[in-house]
C-alpha cells in the first residue's frame, strides 16, 4: 500500500503541475457547457428529468474521451523517457505501479467531472429534479469513466509512443461502444453476448435516467478490473523481455 500511495501522489502531482491536465479539464468543461446549452437548455420545452438525462448522455461522451487522454501517458511516457527502468528495478510490483497510476488519473478525472455540477443545478433552479437522479447520474459517469480509463492504461502499457497509445485506447473504447449496434445484426446467443459487452447503450442508460441496477455497477467494475489486470500482465511480460 505504501508503494501505491507514493506512485499515486507522484502521478497526481504531475497532473496538477502540468498544464496538460488543466487544458484537458478546461476543454471538456467548455464542450460540456456548449452541448448543455445547445442540446439540453436550448431545445424545446421538456421535463426537467429529460433535460438532466440529456446532460448525462452528453457528459458520458466527454468523460470517456477525457479518460483516454489522461491515461495514455501513464505508462507510455515512462517507457519513452526511460524512467520505467527505475521503477522496474525498485522494490515495487507491476500491479502497484498500475494501480497507483490508475488511481491518480481517476481522482483527477473525478475532480474534473464534479466541476460540471453547476449544470444540473441550473436545471434544478427552474425545474424539479431529484437529488437521487443527480447522484446516480454522476455515479454512472464515474463508472463509465473508470472503465474507459482502465482501457487507456492498458493501451499505454502496450507501447512507448503516446500517440499510438491514444489511438489504441480510442479504438478500444470506440469498439466497445459499437458492440450494441453489432449485436443488432447477430442472432442469439451471440446477440446477447455482444449486447452485454457494450460500454454505453446496455449499461449507462439506466444511470442517466436515475435508475441504479447492481448488474450495471458490477459490469463497469469488472471491466475496469479486467483491463487493469491486462495492463499488469503486459508490464510483467515486457519486464522479462
Amino acid at each position: 500500500m505504501r508503494a501505491i500511495s507514493i506512485i499515486f501522489r507522484r502521478e497526481l502531482g504531475a497532473y496538477l503541475r502540468s498544464p496538460i491536465g488543466y487544458i484537458v479539464a478546461a476543454i471538456v468543461l467548455l464542450i460540456d457547457g456548449i452541448l448543455f446549452q445547445a442540446r439540453a437548455l436550448g431545445a424545446d420545452k421538456r421535463l426537467s428529468a429529460d433535460v438532466l438525462s440529456e446532460f448525462f448522455h452528453l457528459a458520458s461522451g466527454t468523460t470517456m474521451i477525457a479518460a483516454v487522454i489522461l491515461s495514455v501517458r501513464l505508462v507510455a511516457e515512462e517507457r519513452q523517457n526511460g524512467t520505467l527502468v527505475l521503477l522496474n528495478t525498485s522494490p515495487v510490483r507491476d500491479a502497484e505501479i498500475v494501480v497507483g497510476k490508475y488511481l491518480a488519473a481517476l481522482v483527477f478525472l473525478a475532480g474534473m467531472t464534479v466541476l460540471s455540477i453547476y449544470m444540473p443545478l441550473l436545471v434544478m433552479v427552474r425545474g424539479k429534479i431529484s437529488a437521487g437522479q443527480i447522484v446516480i447520474g454522476y455515479s454512472g459517469l464515474m463508472l463509465i469513466g473508470s472503465a474507459a480509463l482502465a482501457m487507456g492504461v492498458f493501451a499505454s502499457s502496450l507501447t512507448r509512443h503516446q500517440l499510438l497509445a491514444a489511438a489504441l485506447g480510442a479504438a478500444l473504447v470506440g469498439g466497445s461502444l459499437l458492440m450494441y449496434y453489432l449485436s443488432k445484426r447477430l442472432d442469439a446467443p451471440l446477440k446477447n453476448v455482444f449486447s452485454s459487452l457494450d460500454l454505453y447503450a446496455s449499461h449507462f442508460v439506466p444511470f442517466r435516467n436515475g435508475v441504479l441496477h447492481l448488474k450495471h455497477v458490477v459490469f463497469y467494475l469488472a471491466t475496469t478490473y479486467f483491463f487493469l489486470l491486462l495492463s499488469t500482465k503486459t508490464m510483467e511480460a515486457k519486464r522479462w523481455q
